[in-house]
């Protein structure tokens, strides 16, 4: 299986929009396809849940696949996947959603973004972490640039590692611009690659993104 999956250090940290940024540079120079396996806070829309981070990966991505195909599993509960398949009366295994995540990929090169968390619940008594070791990908992780960052990165850095799992880069997402000096700091704490992605940056960014997948 050729890709990458990707986590957050916390919930809303910009993962999905970070996402959709890299997805774009990488699907100029190969085959890209998207699986965001699961999603929750879904609304109603004719009949049939929709998922609104699924969409806007896929649409990034142009691969022409169906969202069902991409996200086979969506529910309204806002909560973790675990919780909120349990509130529809539903059962989500951990093997379900590996074999979204494998399901029609081929050759191709697959974006797998998670939910929440490295270690936030993601099926029946699993983690976005047992996702991740069971697929086998390089791992990125999407940290929001503000107070604590560092701390934040580093502990999912670790979590990570932990798991044997090679990560692809870390990226400090600037949701709001500030002064402060994260990048700097957490690059003299680690040795994985830290990249930094704010709108002011984005054509630095996707260069060091295609050096790095």
């Amino acid at each position: 299986m050729n890709g990458v999956f990707v986590t957050g250090s916390n919930t809303e940290v910009g993962k999905t929009t970070v996402s959709v940024e890299i997805i774009k540079q990488l699907r100029k120079k190969r085959k890209v396809v998207v699986r965001k396996p699961v999603e929750t806070d879904c609304e109603l829309v004719d009949g049939s849940y929709f998922p609104k981070d699924a969409v806007k990966l896929n649409e990034a991505c142009g691969s022409g696949e169906s969202l069902s195909q991409v996200c086979p599993y969506c529910f309204e509960l806002e909560a973790s996947p675990e919780e909120a398949s349990l509130d529809a009366g539903k059962s989500l295994g951990l093997e379900d959603l590996v074999y979204a995540c494998n399901d029609g990929v081929g050759e191709r090169f697959v974006f797998v973004e998670g939910a929440g968390g490295f270690y936030s619940p993601i099926a029946d008594k699993a983690l976005n972490s047992d996702l991740a070791v069971q697929l086998e990908l390089p791992v990125i992780i999407i940290v929001k640039d503000e107070l604590g960052a560092i701390s934040q990165a580093l502990l999912a850095i670790d979590a990570v590692l932990s798991k044997k799992l090679k990560i692809a880069f870390v990226v400090l997402n600037e949701v709001r611009e500030n002064t402060l000096s994260n990048l700097e700091a957490l690059r003299s704490y680690t040795d994985v690659p830290v990249l930094k992605f704010s709108i002011k940056n984005s054509e630095l960014f996707y260069l060091e993104v295609e050096k790095l997948i």
